[in-house]
């Protein structure tokens, strides 16, 4: 417990280089999950939503206040800062592969985060969005933990699917 909660993680840079880049996040890490969920739409809605994150808050009223820097897209080491909740966070695109993969790290109040959102083509015309994200920072465990991060995880995976989703009308 106590090398949990001194461990930092690599630095920033690394996460983004070295792990995010590369696919994945850091399993060293205390603070991890994942989760997946089938929606019932084609790749291109789901990657639309992922892929626009000044549009996050219109599914999603925990986020806001997102801004891209430059030229404000969606591209690799394109960095960004939102706010989830009542953090701040400061982020950077380090995977964009559009209807696959889009993975950015971040960091919020000396943790440092890598998350990751891949995207599945289902023969029966559905999508499988499977997301993991690893977080590390000293003390971090706290007031943060894995169990926190999958109920946020899949709050968030159900706030894409309700948004992918047709919506059916009474008549």
């Amino acid at each position: 417990m106590f090398q949990e909660m001194r461990y930092r993680g690599p630095s920033l840079d690394e996460l983004h280089e070295n792990y995010a880049k590369r696919h994945r996040i850091d399993e060293a890490a205390p603070i991890r999950s994942t989760h997946e969920v089938v929606i019932d739409a084609p790749a291109e809605r789901v990657w639309a939503l992922l892929a626009d994150p000044a549009g996050w808050s219109a599914f999603d009223p925990a986020i806001h206040d997102v801004r891209i820097a430059g030229d404000g897209d969606v591209a690799v080491d394109a960095r960004f800062t939102w706010v989830n909740g009542r953090t701040s966070i400061s982020s950077r695109f380090a995977v964009v592969e559009p209807l696959r993969e889009i993975t950015w790290t971040g960091s919020a109040m000396g943790s440092r985060a890598a998350h990751r959102h891949v995207i599945t083509t289902r023969e029966d015309g559905t999508t499988l969005l499977r997301t993991e994200e690893s977080m590390a920072g000293t003390l971090l465990g706290l007031f943060y933990n894995s169990a926190k991060l999958h109920a946020e995880l899949t709050r968030w995976l159900g706030s894409i699917k309700t948004a992918a989703e047709p919506r059916v009308t009474a008549i």
